[in-house]
C-alpha cells in the first residue's frame, strides 16, 4: 500500500507543486540527486571517480510533450557528454526515450536522438536507455532494435526482473551483444505483465542475473540487495566467471558503504548519477522502491528544521 501511494504521489501535480517548493525537502533530495545543474551532475562525478567508482550521468525529466524541450533535454545530454570527454571521466550516460520525444512522433525521437548518440559514438562513450512502465517496454525494445540494426552499437537497455516477459528480453540483448542493466522495477503494473509478490520477482532477478553474466555482454547488475549481490559473487566465482565480465550498479546516495565494500573486493561499481529540476518524480520513486529511503529523508528534513534544530534532533547516515 505505501508503495502504491508513494508512486501515485510521484505522478501527482498538486503534491509535486507542493514538495518541489519546500526548503527542507529541497535540502534533503540532495541525498539522491547530484543537483539541479550540469555542473554539479559533473561535480559529483569526478568526486565519485576519485572513490573509484565510475558513473552513469542521468538527466532527470520524462514524458515531454513537445519538440522543443526534447530538443532542449537532447541538448543538455550533449553537453554533459562533452564535460565528459573534455574533463576525461569514467563515465557514460542515461537517457529516457520519453524525455526525448517518444511520446510526440518517432522520426522525430529517432533524429533528436540520433545526433545525441553520433557524439557519443564518436567519443567513445555508452548511451544507456532507461526503461519505464510497461506502455513503454515494446517501444522502447523497437526503437533500440531499429538502432542497432543500423550500426548504432554504443546502446544498451534496462530491463526489470519484475516483467513476465524479462527473459525473452534478456535473451534477445544476450544473443545481440548487447548490454542489459537488470533492476528489478520502480512502477506500478498489473498481474497481466508483472510479477506481484517480492520472492518471484527476487526469484527472478536471481534467473536473469545468472543468464546475463554468463551469456550477456558486461551486464550491470543494478541492486542494493546484499542477497542479489551474494547470489552473482557465487554464481560467479561457481562457474569462473572474472569480475571484470560484469558490474555491479547503484543509485546515487544509496548504500554508499556497500559500494565501497565492493570496489574494494575487486569488483566493478557505477554509481547512477541523476540531475535537473524534475527531482520530484525521482525521489518518490526511490522512497517507493526502498522505504529506509523515505525514513532516512523524513529524518533529514526533521533535523534541518528549526523544530529539529531547537530539540537538537541529529542522526546517522541512514540508508
Amino acid at each position: 500500500m505505501l508503495r502504491e501511494t508513494l508512486v501515485f504521489l510521484s505522478r501527482n501535480k498538486t503534491a509535486r507543486k507542493v514538495v518541489t517548493h519546500a526548503r527542507f525537502a529541497r535540502s534533503a533530495s540532495r541525498r539522491f540527486v547530484a543537483g539541479e545543474t550540469v555542473d554539479e551532475g559533473i561535480a559529483a562525478a569526478h568526486k565519485l571517480n576519485e572513490q573509484g567508482l565510475a558513473v552513469s550521468i542521468d538527466y532527470l525529466g520524462e514524458s515531454v510533450q513537445s519538440r522543443e524541450d526534447a530538443r532542449a533535454a537532447a541538448d543538455v545530454m550533449i553537453r554533459v557528454l562533452d564535460r565528459i570527454v573534455a574533463e576525461k571521466l569514467d563515465a557514460n550516460i542515461s537517457i529516457k526515450l520519453t524525455q526525448m520525444g517518444q511520446d510526440i512522433d518517432t522520426t522525430f525521437l529517432r533524429e533528436n536522438v540520433a545526433r545525441l548518440l553520433d557524439r557519443a559514438r564518436a567519443a567513445d562513450i555508452f548511451v544507456r536507455f532507461d526503461m519505464e512502465s510497461s506502455d513503454y517496454v515494446q517501444k522502447t525494445l523497437d526503437f533500440f532494435r531499429a538502432l542497432w540494426t543500423d550500426g548504432y552499437h554504443n546502446i544498451g537497455i534496462v530491463l526489470q526482473s519484475y516483467m513476465l516477459r524479462s527473459e525473452a528480453d534478456a535473451t534477445m540483448a544476450s544473443e545481440l551483444g548487447a548490454r542489459v542493466r537488470l533492476c528489478k522495477g520502480a512502477y506500478v503494473e498489473p498481474a497481466t505483465v508483472a510479477y506481484q509478490d517480492k520472492p518471484d520477482v527476487d526469484r527472478n532477478y536471481i534467473a536473469l542475473t545468472k543468464l546475463l553474466v554468463e551469456h550477456g555482454t558486461y551486464p550491470g547488475i543494478a541492486t542494493h540487495d546484499p542477497k542479489m549481490i551474494d547470489a552473482t559473487c557465487q554464481f560467479a566465482k561457481e562457474h569462473d566467471i572474472a569480475k571484470d565480465r560484469f558490474e555491479f550498479q547503484m543509485l546515487y546516495g544509496v548504500r554508499r558503504d556497500l559500494q565501497q565494500a565492493l570496489v574494494k573486493n575487486g569488483y566493478h561499481v557505477r554509481v547512477y548519477v541523476p540531475f535537473g529540476e524534475a527531482w520530484y518524480p525521482y525521489l518518490m520513486r526511490r522512497m517507493a522502491e526502498r522505504p529506509a529511503n523515505m525514513f532516512f529523508i523524513v529524518n533529514n528534513v526533521i533535523r534541518e528544521s528549526p523544530l529539529g534544530r531547537l530539540s537538537g534532533h541529529h542522526n546517522g547516515r541512514g540508508a
